[in-house]
């Protein structure tokens, strides 16, 4: 069986609740082995305790993502740094850009105040786009000297090769989810299949982005061997290869800090 990481998966959302160990069983059971949960937000970090099982590992990260820019306060970056004081392995995020959710100015202030902890503390940033990927490209530009080596992901990625080539340039990895199984993603699709292995990380994004045939239904790391199967195929590479590559390339993006800090 394929040790698979999901690099992004909101299993501590309350979608999650009345079967959250059920599901850790069953994702170990389809393969997974270790899962990044990202933040969102400060409520939502100080009701939702970072996960634990015996079962797989958990990675957690600390972050103001732009869905709940209105719970935001400008005081949360304080919170946020404490938090890495206090997790020293932890990653920055979810953070990010999206136009299609309100006060885009404030989101960026608060991007940009996240950067600057990630840059500090060289942690890696877990990055939400949505019709912003140049405007997100453009800040973190400014920053390209001071990032650390592991610079970061961005999440759910979908566009062309070109866009993919400038988040390479600055050292990102592509999040690959369920978006590849749809046909009628073919520029994605297209660009995901000439990128090279070492750039490219798993994840569901659970309980939202369901693969083709699943639409409506609640998403779950289980699925993440349908993902790889569809980025096999796309990349025309053995399963196991895929496999292997996007497991390191997690672990290396998450877990470098927690190596080097034993």
């Amino acid at each position: 069986m394929n040790a698979l990481f999901d690099s992004h998966c909101h299993l501590d959302f309350d979608d999650f609740k009345a079967d959250r160990s059920a599901l850790i069983s069953a994702a170990a059971a389809a393969g997974v082995q270790a899962i990044m949960v990202p933040g969102v937000s400060r409520q939502h970090s100080l009701t939702h305790p970072p996960l634990e099982s015996s079962e797989l590992e958990f990675f957690c990260s600390f972050g103001l993502h732009p869905y709940f820019i209105q719970q935001h306060q400008h005081s949360d970056i304080d919170w946020l740094q404490q938090q890495l004081l206090q997790h020293p392995t932890a990653a920055v995020g979810e953070t990010g850009l999206d136009k299609t959710c309100p006060d885009y100015a404030k989101q960026t202030e608060l991007l940009i105040a996240q950067i600057e902890l990630a840059c500090h503390f060289k942690r890696p940033l877990i990055l939400h786009h949505r019709q912003s990927q140049a405007d997100l490209i453009a800040i973190l530009r400014r920053y390209r000297n001071r990032l650390p080596d592991q610079p970061g992901v961005i999440h759910a990625f979908s566009g062309s090769y070109e866009q993919a080539q400038l988040w390479l340039d600055l050292g990102f990895m592509i999040g690959v989810g369920g978006l590849i199984s749809y046909v009628r993603a073919q520029k994605t699709r297209a660009t995901i299949a000439r990128l090279p292995l070492s750039a490219l990380l798993l994840e569901t994004d659970a309980p939202d982005m369901p693969l083709a045939g699943f639409q409506g239904q609640r998403n779950q790391p289980a699925q993440l061997p349908l993902v790889l199967a569809q980025l096999a195929h796309l990349t025309q590479q053995p399963e196991a290869v895929v496999a292997a590559q996007t497991t390191s390339n997690a672990y290396r993006l998450f877990a470098s800090r927690l190596l080097l800090s034993r």
